[in-house]
């Protein structure tokens, strides 16, 4: 008698008896979605997904919790219309894919999930996905479509961002005392859920959140975090989902101030306020990202004055620069802010731009020996 096989991963049913309690309910969701497009096409009825539209337009201000929130809207995808039987075809494979990855209790990336979902089309030249921007937007409709954070469906980004400072984390059963990182730091995770990264010791009283890891590096080896008993933190730029969920996460559990150190330009006031209040495509995950606590201390628009920098430090502000300002002042959590309006003004004025490193014009530690204590100690910054 011939062994039997045993299924696919594809085809196997998770076992829930291991499974986390996050995973028995992303799992359900994944099979009701399924189970509903079966009904309607036995229905005679066309299969139909229903996703959240992630747009301005179906973005919600709540003043009261200070933070973005995704509206009601949906846009249909229906398998029969040619417009989007390709993305509810890509929508099903990666719903597929997320099952599998529950099953088998691992991981993938987010280039890991492109491939896995990547294939010419049986009798065609056609290919599932062209290219990752493809895939990636379809992930995003597929956590909104079902309720579930990216986390849940076992998916990661690529790491961005470093820390240093005065606590000690649990990473996966690891202890990490991030005040002996050296000139590199701990380099922070995709997924930094309770279930991954636990706090452990904290002396901390605040995080500096700084935009670039250039500037970073000049805080960490001036041992900025260890003179003024802090975390310092960056997220390469605009910081990612695992950067800004950790932020929150520091803030809300450890109670601590966090404090921004952005570029004097349209894009480090976007920063900040993505940070702040969440980002338009990702309203849907704002009340486990948005930190609208957080304070912007500098660079600002007086400094080119109050510091006495040099010239050769402005940037003239392009067309797009000035086309961009304009829309963050008229934000509606900027717009009614005295504070940013006179800031965003002042740029505009002035004509130029700056970044963080001008001002090292001034001296090589002028950031972490005077700029920001002295700032720290005023009180000054904008909230």
């Amino acid at each position: 008698m011939a062994a039997k096989k045993s299924p696919s991963p594809s085809s196997a049913q998770p076992a829930t008896g291991r499974l986390k309690d996050r995973d028995v309910r992303t799992t359900k969701k994944i099979m009701e979605l399924a189970e509903e497009m079966v009904r309607r096409a036995l229905g005679g009825q066309d299969p139909v997904i229903q996703i959240p539209t992630r747009a301005k337009s179906n973005t919600i201000w709540n003043k009261k919790r200070g933070i973005l929130e995704m509206g009601n809207a949906t846009a249909a995808r229906p398998l029969f219309d040619l417009k989007t039987a390709k993305q509810f075809m890509q929508t099903m494979l990666h719903s597929n894919t997320i099952n599998d990855l529950i099953a088998a209790g691992k991981t993938s990336s987010l280039r890991g999930v492109f491939y896995k979902a990547k294939h010419t089309v049986a009798g065609t030249r056609e290919n599932t996905f062209d290219g990752q921007d493809e895939s990636d937007p379809i992930l995003e409709d597929l956590e909104v479509a079902l309720g579930a954070l990216r986390e849940e469906l076992h998916v990661f980004a690529e790491n961005r961002g470093s820390m240093v400072g005065n606590i000690t984390i649990v990473d996966r059963g690891d202890e990490i005392n991030c005040r002996k990182m050296g000139s590199g730091g701990y380099a922070l995770p995709s997924i930094v859920e309770p279930d991954i990264i636990q706090f452990k010791k904290c002396e901390a009283k605040f995080i500096l959140h700084v935009e670039k890891g250039t500037v970073w590096n000049r805080f960490n080896e001036d041992r900025f975090w260890e003179k003024n008993n802090c975390i310092l933190t960056h997220g390469a730029g605009q910081p990612p989902r695992g950067c800004r969920r950790l932020l929150q996460r520091m803030t809300q559990e450890l109670k601590l101030p966090l404090i921004c150190v952005l570029d004097c330009d349209p894009w480090g006031h976007y920063i900040y306020s993505v940070i702040k209040q969440g980002s338009i495509s990702l309203a849907f995950e704002s009340s486990r990202l948005a930190i609208p606590e957080a304070k912007f201390l500098g660079i600002r628009a007086k400094d080119f004055q109050a510091c006495d920098l040099d010239d050769a430090v402005k940037i003239d502000l392009t067309e797009n620069d000035i086309k961009r300002a304009g829309e963050i002042a008229a934000y509606p959590w900027f717009e009614h802010h005295k504070g940013w309006q006179r800031e965003i003004g002042q740029l505009l004025k002035n004509g130029f731009k700056m970044e963080v490193e001008s001002l090292i014009t001034k001296d090589i530690s002028y950031v972490t020996d005077t700029y920001v204590p002295e700032r720290l100690k005023a009180r000054d910054w904008i909230d």
